[in-house]
């Protein structure tokens, strides 16, 4: 099963009824039990992420491996901004909001590039997660709505399960960035 299918079923089971009082106004603070749900899952992303984000140098932001099978690959900064720039268009496209280039070619903005640039953004693409969770309830959760990575349909909960499994998959090459540079990743402490 992909993790991408397994995040789905944990937000599907997630949304069953009883998880929160509906007739009362769902969660606690009045937002949806589907909102809730998906709020919870953005912010242990969130938190593994930026935690990683922070804990790497500002002058080992431009670190990539480079030996064996790493040739090519993105460098520190440019996995938390690819990983941000795809949250970013996963949330405007829910929110009804306009896409930019910088979402769109899933690079982010070329003047993004210290480290406190950089994280900057990777907080403002997690609030925008937020933001378009927070328009998520019961009736919407899995209508179908224009998918933004290619012509299929998608619906809200499979696409912020969606950008949290990519976003995910890059928290482990961070990870790994930071254990060759001799960091114990926050998570792991």
């Amino acid at each position: 099963m992909t993790i991408l299918k397994q995040i789905t079923l944990c937000l599907a089971l997630l949304l069953l009824p009883g998880r929160y009082n509906l007739e009362s106004g769902g969660a606690p603070g009045g937002e949806s039990a589907a909102a809730a749900a998906l709020q919870g899952l953005i912010s242990n992303t969130e938190t593994l992420v930026t935690g990683a984000a922070r804990e790497m140098p500002a002058e080992r932001y431009d670190f990539a491996p480079a030996a064996g099978e790493f040739r090519g690959v993105r460098t520190f900064a440019k996995q938390l901004k690819h990983a941000s720039a795809v949250q970013y268009l996963v949330a405007v496209s829910i929110l009804g909001e306009p896409v930019t280039a910088e979402m769109s070619d899933e690079r982010g903005p070329d003047s993004v590039r210290s480290k406190e640039d950089v994280v900057k953004y990777l907080e403002g693409s997690f609030a925008a997660l937020h933001r378009a969770a927070a328009t998520v309830d019961e009736m919407n959760a899995f209508a179908p709505i224009k998918g933004v990575f290619g012509s299929a349909p998608a619906t809200r909960a499979g696409l912020i399960a969606g950008a949290l499994a990519h976003s995910s998959n890059h928290y482990g090459q961070i990870v790994e960035y930071l254990r060759m540079n001799g960091i114990v990743p926050p998570a792991s402490r």
